[in-house]
Parts: C-alpha cells; structure tokens; sequence
C-alpha cells in the first residue's frame, strides 16, 4: 500500500473524539435531573466540574473522583453519584459529520491515529460500541498514559506510539484535529499541524488546504 503524502508533507491525521466524533456532554443526563438552568449551570461549572471531570481523565479513579467530591459536598451526593452512574448516557453517540470525514480519509487510505483525554475505565465502552474505532491503527487514551491535553508528555508519547507504524515519523508530519483550541495550540508548539474543529466542513476544507486527497 503506498501511504498518500500531502504537499504540505503531512503523512498521518489525528483525531480527538469529544466535540469532533462524538456527542458527548453531561447536559444529556443534567437537563433532566436539574430543572432550573442556572442551578444545572452552577453544578456542572461548580461541583461536577471539567476540572474535576479531567482528573478522571487523567487517570485518577472514578471511584476516587467521585468519593472526593461527596466528601466536599455531601449535599450533592446522589446528583455527584450520578456523573458516573449514568455517564453511559451522556455519550449520545457518534457525530455523523466528523465520522463521514474520518471514513473518506480512511477510504483514501490516509493512516489515521487518535488522541483522547478519555477515562481509562470508561473508554472501552466506546471502543466496544463504536465499530468505526477500527480504523484507526493506534489510539492514544490519557487515562491510561496518565497526562492529559495540552500537557506536552501526552503529545511526546502519541507520536512516539504512532512512530511504530509509521517509521521515521516527525511533528511536522502530522495534522491534529481538536475542538479544544488550547490543544491545537500545544500540538503546533511541538511542530504539529493543527486544525481546531469547528464544524466538519470548515476541517474538511483545512485538510484539503494541507493537500490531503479529499
């Protein structure tokens, strides 16, 4: 198989998957367990929130997340014992733009990698439910490696791991897609290409600018 090389020297493309594949947000399960929406807000912004969510990404226990949290807000327990509990329901399921994207590239047997900031105890539900995971030849889960988007480790090891595949493999050879602005940002510090996700057809456009077959 000959690996497609873009004309701006771009070998692989590597996905995140939250806000780019998949329809996560813990609002899927709040909207219903908190009427009131600036109360909902405080909660997810305040008790249950991205801080916290992260350091279960980052490998910290759900278990240990969790009991941390009651202990500092006993009033909250059973909705902090909710995020986890029902957190099967906050993952909606794929994003059928980014996806359709993601297969085209394949189909054009451009290789494909991922990077998550994912738990690592909740990222095999999604590897077993969502068959379109398959086409990527490595994925890189921050629960598992133990760092998260945007720290600079995470990156170092991802193309280290993807480097087993694609001998030889620099920075400047990737393009990453991310929803997260900051974790574009910390991809091209270290020499990556680096498109932020806003919508499908605008990273569509941005691969095809790097002269990816699209």
């Amino acid at each position: 198989m000959t690996i497609p090389v873009s004309a701006a020297g771009v070998h692989a493309v590597v996905f995140d998957f939250g806000g780019v594949l998949f329809d996560w947000s813990p609002l899927h399960v709040y909207r219903h367990l908190i009427a009131d929406d600036a109360e909902r807000l405080h909660f997810l912004t305040h008790v249950c929130s991205p801080e916290w969510n992260v350091r279960q990404d980052g490998g910290r226990s759900l278990v240990d997340g969790t009991e941390q949290l009651v202990r500092e807000h006993p009033q909250h327990e059973g909705l902090i014992r909710a995020f986890y509990d029902r957190w099967k329901e906050m993952l909606r399921g794929p994003l059928d733009d980014g996806v359709a994207l993601l297969k085209e590239l394949h189909a054009r047997q451009v290789p494909l990698f991922g990077l998550t900031n994912w738990s690592a105890e909740t990222f095999p539900y999604a590897r077993e439910n969502y068959d379109f995971l398959d086409v990527f030849q490595d994925i890189v889960v921050s629960g598992v490696e133990q760092c998260i988007k945007p720290e600079p480790r995470i990156y170092q090891i991802a193309l280290a791991r993807y480097g087993r595949h694609l001998a030889g493999l620099k920075p400047g050879e990737l393009v990453f897609i991310d929803d997260v602005k900051k974790n574009v940002e910390a991809a091209q510090a270290l020499g990556w290409h680096g498109i932020h996700h806003v919508d499908a057809g605008s990273t569509r456009e941005q691969l095809k600018g790097l002269g990816l077959p699209l």
